[in-house]
């Protein structure tokens, strides 16, 4: 409520400055795009993902989000977040594979049927929200792109235009955002390319027009508004592990028996269920998709490859 006041209240001081016969279209639309609806998508659900928790309404997902190339504060993207520009819109696929090649985001939305699935999302910062997602499998891409015996990770580089992206100008991190995967995590049948959510194209601030979808790791290994897909040999530079590695690990699987240096990781609060006053609920492992990955660990110290 206080998040939705303070951008109401910035909303009206920019008619004030511009007065309300010059205010712009995207002014106006700075008050209603948390409820605004796209262009439809159509995909059929996959029942072998979808979370049996109840969903996080449209206006929690598209109005509480992390996306610092438009601003800090949790409103920040759905506020400015109208200046990016979606199409004409290009992935460059690249490095060690066979095939690279450079995607249209209309031959992406080609690459196998789109499916619609429900995930949990988990943020480090102790929050988690569950959002119908579409997209592909990354395995449908990765086939494609023919990978070579050297290509061990998976790296995602993410557009980094001033023009369009305000929060730029704050040297948070280093620009442009960089994440990545392991092979074998890329290829799981989870990791999803996402193109989507709630029957609908992934609006601007929710990482428009691609990203990826890592549900059994912590949110900020899922890379929005992405530009690059590239194959490498070493692990890549991943831009919070960059920032802080004593807090962000290259793995970031959720694991609720490692804590952040500054607060627990045991329990989360679900955006949309009464607000600060809904009692914490327990995280899960894996953020409940142990099942399906915790085999690609085997072996491994989770708590020191956090």
């Amino acid at each position: 409520m206080f998040e939705n006041r303070r951008r109401v209240l910035r909303s009206i001081g920019a008619f004030a400055a511009t007065g309300i016969a010059g205010a712009s279209g995207n002014a106006f639309a700075t008050l209603s795009s948390p409820d605004a609806k796209g262009q439809k998508l159509a995909a059929k659900t996959n029942p072998q993902f979808v979370a049996l928790d109840k969903p996080t309404a449209f206006k929690d997902i598209t109005s509480y989000n992390n996306f610092y190339e438009f601003g800090t504060d949790k409103g920040d993207p759905a506020e400015h977040a109208g200046t990016l520009r979606p199409r004409p819109w290009k992935v460059s696929v690249e490095g060690a594979i066979k095939n690279p090649k450079v995607y249209d985001i209309d031959d992406l939305l080609k690459l196998a049927p789109l499916e619609e699935r429900v995930y949990r999302l988990r943020c480090v910062e102790g929050w988690s929200m569950v959002i119908p997602w579409i997209g592909v499998s990354l395995s449908e891409l990765i086939k494609r792109a023919e990978p070579t015996g050297n290509a061990k990770y998976v790296q995602f580089i993410t557009l980094a235009d001033p023009s369009q992206m305000p929060g730029l100008s704050t040297p948070i991190l280093e620009w442009p955002y960089s994440e990545g995967l392991r092979m074998d995590e890329a290829m799981n049948p989870l990791t999803l390319l996402t193109v989507g959510l709630y029957g609908e194209v992934l609006p601007n601030q929710n990482g428009a027009p691609v990203r990826v979808i890592v549900p059994w790791k912590y949110g900020f290994k899922s890379a929005k508004s992405l530009v690059k897909i590239r194959f490498v040999e070493k692990q890549p530079p991943t831009s919070w592990n960059l920032y802080a590695p004593s807090e962000y690990g290259f793995y970031s699987n959720v694991n609720p028996g490692v804590d952040h240096p500054r607060w627990s990781q045991a329990t989360e609060r679900r955006i949309g269920e009464d607000g600060f006053f809904a009692p914490k609920r327990k995280t899960l492992m894996f953020n409940g998709y142990g099942d399906q990955v915790a085999s690609l660990y085997q072996g491994m110290d989770l708590k020191k490859n956090f």
